[in-house]
């Protein structure tokens, strides 16, 4: 640089040098926001977002062809974007969305608009263990009753069977939330949240067990779409 400004009238201020790239700086308010929704502290989740907001936005939707919408108009080009839910999201199988079948991450992240099985599809969604370490442009995570909110805190919970059980040990508790902590930081420039509004015909999708869940979301800022 120096020497590109050789015979120039210049002068060099320090305070304007940028350490940081502003990538790498949306990035970390993003990682202080998903760990202040984790954390279940709305308000300190709120402030953050709104700090990142204009340039990394995210909404939130009871409605999966409204998250499909919501993905397509906002890539641009080759952005990639696609579905992601935990590996215990059992009961998003009625929504057409199915953790237990095995995902070719090649297709998956490598392949076109054209192939079924790339994430583009917005038809199977990766689970933490295929994103972990990976990024989209875009992505919509699929919220699921693992990982609920309860009296207002999070509350977690395994599917087992034909019933959710309560997770009461501490480490898989660590590891559900670390989950969904993984999911909401794969994307590079936005993501929506899709949370079901469950089926009060079906005990183990009753709409209770995700109304609180996307009203804490709201308390945290997201806009509903």
């Amino acid at each position: 640089m120096a020497g590109m400004l050789a015979g120039l009238r210049h002068e060099t201020r320090d305070a304007l040098h940028l350490a940081v790239s502003v990538r790498s700086f949306r990035a970390e308010k993003v990682s202080e926001f998903v760990g202040a929704l984790i954390a279940g502290e709305d308000k300190s989740a709120r402030a953050l977002y709104q700090e990142i907001k204009a340039t990394y936005p995210i909404a939130v939707t009871r409605d999966l062809e409204r998250a499909w919408s919501w993905l397509r108009s906002r890539a641009r080009g080759s952005e990639r974007f696609g579905l992601v839910a935990s590996s215990g999201a059992y009961r998003l199988k009625p929504e057409g969305l199915n953790v237990s079948q095995d995902l070719s991450a090649t297709h998956w992240f490598l392949n076109d608009k054209s192939d079924v099985r790339s994430s583009y599809y917005l038809e199977d969604p990766a689970t933490e263990f295929d994103i972990q370490g990976l990024e989209l442009d875009w992505v919509g995570v699929c919220w699921e009753a693992d990982f609920r909110i309860v009296d207002g805190k999070w509350s977690h919970h395994k599917f087992s069977g034909s019933a959710w059980q309560n997770v009461n040990n501490e480490h898989r508790r660590t590891y559900l939330a670390n989950a969904y902590r993984v999911l909401l930081t794969r994307a590079r420039q936005g993501m929506i949240v899709y949370v079901p509004r469950g089926n009060p015909n079906d005990p183990t999708r009753q709409p209770i067990q995700y109304e609180a869940t996307f009203q804490f979301l709201l308390d945290c800022g997201l806009e509903a779409t």
